[in-house]
């Protein structure tokens, strides 16, 4: 039996991505590809736990693209003010960090869900 939409009662999810959706039109210039949402995540993940990554490491999560592919995309992250890259401290290699910027896209992600929850 097929499900009618405008019966059924939106899911917290549903009105998640659409507060997300949201975010994304304020911003337009800001928004972000699933490969580079994957690197920002796992960038703003390690920042949390107070764990280095290096631009090395995000280059090798070959399930993500191409080393290429990989690199270019943090370069996109990087223009559009999203990643820092620091020198770490031999000097040899570059650390990923996140900017104010980021952290504050996952603060609003994170009001976003709580809101989703809250209207359902």
């Amino acid at each position: 039996m097929p499900v009618n939409m405008s019966t059924t009662k939106t899911s917290s999810y549903i009105k998640f991505l659409n507060l997300i959706d949201a975010i994304d039109r304020i911003n337009p210039g800001k928004k972000l590809d699933c490969i580079e949402e994957s690197l920002l995540d796992k960038i703003v993940a390690c920042a949390h736990a107070k764990q280095a990554i290096l631009v090395g490491d995000l280059i090798s999560i070959t399930d993500l693209g191409s080393q290429a592919t990989l690199h270019g995309r943090l370069k996109n992250l990087s223009a559009m003010g999203y990643i820092k890259m620091a020198a770490n401290v031999d000097g040899r290699k570059k650390e990923v960090l996140p900017t104010k910027m980021a952290l504050k896209r996952y603060e609003e992600i994170s009001k976003c869900l709580e809101k989703a929850i809250k209207a359902t």
